[in-house]
């Protein structure tokens, strides 16, 4: 299995999904919820992240199939276009196998919005709070899951679940001593989240999820049936607004 996410890149441009949540008129995350169940635990595709490191893309892939799932027609991006959004953004020559360096998150989501992965774009997205459990809920339960970003340690190649190791975030439990890696979440509940990597469903727990993850979004896109209307509570105008002044 191929690691691809590079180190985060914090544009002090990024909106942060903070600005534009009211909590006294959303209505609450529910305590547990999961999308995508009419795709098996393996049915996801590896989209060649088990040869290159295009686990940003892939990540990205994998969100538009839990998506499109959600809406009724399941779109499952070829593994050609997903190869083609990580050879425009990175360089990556897939002859020569040149300049496989992974990826950096937030070049993905502006590439993936302006021009789009596999035909599809994103309408915005929005940083959570680092460690903000009712932001990851209200993201994956609003928007049918979020991307986000992991410092996996070594210890996490073996586990069948994530979580993190008795002796703690330290030796071959200490974040990065793996790699980076990018996933969507597309479920949680109280013992921790559901998430896509390697064409496959994995469980982590929310300790992990602290201890590992050092950046997440929320992604917003029209694929996703809800979005034909923004939710109460959510200022997608505010959002609309604030994004026309940073869109270069």
């Amino acid at each position: 299995m191929k690691l691809g996410k590079a180190a985060p890149v914090h544009d002090p441009r990024t909106l942060m999904l903070a600005n534009y949540l009211d909590t006294t008129a959303l209505p609450n995350a529910p305590a547990t919820h999961t999308y995508a169940k009419n795709i098996p635990a393996k049915g996801w595709g590896m989209m060649d992240n088990d040869k290159i490191g295009d686990c940003t893309c892939a990540a990205a892939g994998h969100l538009i199939m839990e998506w499109t799932d959600d809406n009724g027609a399941l779109f499952t991006p070829p593994d050609a276009d997903i190869i083609g959004a990580y050879s425009a953004i990175t360089g990556y020559n897939p002859k020569t196998g040149k300049n496989d360096h992974g990826a950096v998150e937030t070049k993905v989501l502006n590439y993936w919005r302006k021009t789009g992965v596999a035909g599809h774009k994103i309408f915005a997205y929005a940083a959570l709070e680092p460690k903000n459990h009712n932001h990851v809920k209200l993201a994956t339960f609003l928007f049918g899951g979020c991307y986000i970003g992991m410092s996996l340690p070594i210890t996490a190649q073996k586990q069948k679940v994530w979580s993190v190791p008795p002796g703690g975030a330290t030796g071959q439990g200490a974040p990065g001593s793996w790699g980076g890696h990018a996933v969507p979440v597309i479920g949680y509940d109280s013992h921790g989240l559901t998430l896509i990597t390697w064409g496959a469903t994995k469980r982590m727990t929310w300790s992990f999820w602290d201890a590992y993850c050092d950046e997440s979004y929320a992604v917003i896109s029209t694929d996703f049936a809800t979005q034909t209307k923004s939710p109460s509570g959510f200022d997608l105008a505010a959002l609309q607004a604030d994004l026309k002044q940073i869109t270069a």
